[in-house]
């Protein structure tokens, strides 16, 4: 097993288990001195994706959702994260909710831009998993009040969201 951080659309359990099957919930989890930014710059779409940013500052820190996934299944979530293009794996000590400190690996952007709005369909996805595991209010706040754009692909936007019908397996763009 792999302990495994996720911060952005991958925090959505059901988006999680359609790219990599065997990821079970852990328990929430904290990284200190990072700040979630919709600022990496996608390989795939060209819009917004999450990032766990080092910042060094104390007061920052990115809420998420500790998994453990089978190690032969890192490849597919490596393949999801575009690593080595779009984002590089990094590994982090996180803490759980009831204090544990445990090490996982993260994936963190190596395409920053700025000035990129994330598809509405993008935040569902990182708002649907912070709200299905809790996270707190104010965070839940800050992620919701992020400006985002409409896709005019509406194919993709209904692919996207349909792993939240159950009918469906869901898709494999990139989002951790």
């Amino acid at each position: 097993m792999l302990y495994y951080f996720s911060y952005g659309s991958n925090m959505s359990t059901r988006r999680l288990r359609a790219r990599t099957p065997s990821a079970r919930k852990v328990n929430n989890a904290s990284l200190f001195q990072h700040q979630l930014l919709f600022h990496h710059a996608s390989e795939i779409d060209g819009t917004a994706k999450c990032n766990a940013l080092y910042t060094g500052n104390p007061v920052h820190v990115v809420h998420g959702v500790l998994f453990a996934i089978d190690k032969h299944e890192k490849p597919v979530l490596d393949k999801c994260e575009s690593l080595g293009i779009g984002y590089e794996e990094k590994f982090v000590s996180v803490e759980t909710i009831d204090g544990n400190i445990i090490e996982a690996l993260t994936y963190t952007s190596l395409r920053v831009k700025e000035d990129l709005k994330p598809f509405s369909w993008y935040k569902q996805h990182v708002l649907r998993g912070a709200i299905e595991h809790g996270l707190p209010e104010e965070y839940l706040v800050s992620i919701d009040t992020v400006d985002s754009i409409f896709d005019s692909n509406q194919t993709r936007h209904e692919q996207e969201l349909a792993v939240y019908d159950s009918s469906t397996t869901g898709s494999t763009s990139s989002g951790h």
